[in-house]
């Protein structure tokens, strides 16, 4: 145990400051995702648009950085690459929030939304490929600390936002005084539009005015955010300082080599395979690879679809099921489901940085699979149990925490680090968030609330049934490797022999 703890110090000891700079870019990335639900009617009132309107706010961020996490391969060539995209993301995102005040027609925040987005998909792809690739077999730690920071920026961007958001409408119209939404009816609301806009039945009872006097003071809340994030520029910056990489040092010798080190694979392997959805899909880098090679790509996709689906799904939904028949929850109790959701996550993230050094990927992802649908069963038992939907939520958050990272070190563990299963992760993750959230809250607007725990729990049993049938193919794949390369040692032994 001593030595495996002193290898993975030295390790990190070795690339730290590459490690920060990856975990500081999650941090923008968790940060940007997470306050658009909490701000939606304030800029609704900046934007002076109807409620329906707004929310394709929501959809032009979800759609870019599903177009950004497929095209982020391009950027990892070399590490001057990587980091300059990185860099310049970040001071997208900080550019985002300093804009953002700025747009005052919904159509112009849809256009900054879908930049931020792009920048989102961007990092998410660029940070997971550096870290798979400086650590290999090592990464499932570093990823899970990696994905902690996302859970740390979604936490801290709701708590910048809470004191600037308006209790009252934030647009007075002519007949305020006896139309206008009470405090009360504005923060149900707001908890419904968590969800990244897709609870939007039953809400024409709520009067909210789009000609009138605006009254909102959130446009400090983005310029604190933009604050905030900067550093997270300077960080990037620094890295490539460091590794010698901006103009200045162009005729300087390199300390080291690291564009060379970081795309070489023990195995030889000049790890040329990762790269946008697209570049995997070149048929001459697929020439030869066997069958189980492209069912582990398109099983491991599928279940991060599916979990990530999960996840969006119950972020979004969850406070619409506790106000609704039978549980008639109070808004303010309610509202409340959503962040403990993902602080769990973000706990459950922390404390798999240790278990992910105990115990092996295909265990972890086999318990919290596990946990998924015994959560989701309990809590369709226990339906008309307000207490216990807070216990299964918190429990939920810490189950299903640690399956993109241990699934994305495990995947990767299984092809050798030379396939695409990096990006072809990442991409599917961000698809399944937008698409099952979609398909989730169709099924509620027309099936009733219950629907929402019954189609989680249906997920959740595919994504552990394809679990099994991945590792089924894991064990056919590693036996066609093996064959594969006692083959070629049966081939160079006569060659050896007969010189």
């Amino acid at each position: 145990m001593k030595l495996l703890d002193e290898r993975i110090w030295s390790l990190f000891k070795r690339h730290w400051q590459q490690t920060l700079t990856y975990w500081s870019v999650f941090f923008s990335f968790g940060l940007c995702i997470a306050f658009l639900g909490p701000t939606i009617l304030d800029l609704r009132c900046q934007t002076q648009s109807t409620l329906q309107q707004i929310t394709w706010v929501f959809f032009s961020q979800q759609l870019f950085l599903l177009v950004g996490s497929s095209m982020g391969g391009l950027c990892k060539k070399t590490l001057l690459f990587s980091l300059s995209a990185l860099l310049s993301c970040t001071l997208v995102i900080s550019f985002v929030f300093a804009i953002i005040p700025l747009c005052h027609h919904v159509v112009l925040l849809s256009i900054t939304m879908a930049l931020a987005g792009k920048a989102m998909g961007v990092i998410d792809t660029i940070a997971n490929l550096q870290l798979v690739k400086l650590y290999q077999k090592d990464s499932a730690i570093f990823l899970q600390a990696l994905h902690f920071f996302i859970g740390l920026g979604a936490l801290v961007s709701p708590l910048v936002a809470d004191p600037f958001l308006a209790e009252d409408s934030c647009v007075l119209g002519a007949n305020w005084t006896a139309n206008a939404s009470s405090s009360s009816d504005l923060q149900h609301l707001r908890s419904s539009l968590a969800g990244h806009g897709t609870a939007l039945h039953n809400i024409s009872q709520y009067p909210l005015h789009t000609e009138g006097v605006v009254i909102t003071r959130v446009s400090y809340a983005f310029w604190i955010m933009a604050l905030i994030n900067l550093p997270v520029p300077a960080v990037v910056f620094a890295l490539m300082y460091h590794e010698r990489l901006l103009p200045c040092f162009s005729n300087s010798p390199r300390l080291l080599d690291r564009d060379t080190l970081s795309s070489t694979s023990p195995t030889g392997d000049s790890g040329q395979g990762h790269g946008n959805v697209f570049v995997c899909c070149n048929p001459a880098k697929l020439q030869g690879r066997p069958a189980s090679f492209f069912i582990l790509h398109a099983l491991g996709g599928a279940i991060l679809f599916i979990t990530d689906g999960i996840i969006g799904s119950y972020a979004g939904f969850v406070y619409t099921y506790a106000v609704s028949p039978p549980l008639l929850m109070g808004h303010k109790t309610a509202g409340c489901l959503d962040s403990i959701f993902w602080a769990s996550i973000t706990a459950g993230r922390l404390a798999f940085i240790y278990l992910s050094y105990r115990y092996t990927a295909p265990r972890l992802l086999t318990l919290s699979l596990a946990g998924v649908i015994l959560v989701q069963c309990l809590l369709l038992i226990f339906y008309t149990s307000c207490v216990f939907l807070f216990i299964g939520t918190c429990v939920l958050g810490l189950c299903i925490s640690s399956v993109f990272p241990s699934m994305l070190a495990f995947t990767e563990d299984i092809l050798d680090y030379k396939g695409c299963a990096t990006t072809v992760l990442v991409t599917s993750a961000s698809t399944g968030e937008m698409m099952l959230q979609l398909l989730v809250g169709l099924v509620i607007h027309s099936q009733g609330s219950y629907a929402f725990l019954l189609c989680c729990t249906i997920a959740s049993f595919i994504s552990f049934c394809l679990f099994l049938l991945l590792l089924y193919v894991q064990r056919i794949h590693s036996n066609c490797h093996r064959d594969s390369s006692e083959n070629m040692d049966m081939k160079e032994k006569p060659k050896t022999g007969g010189s």
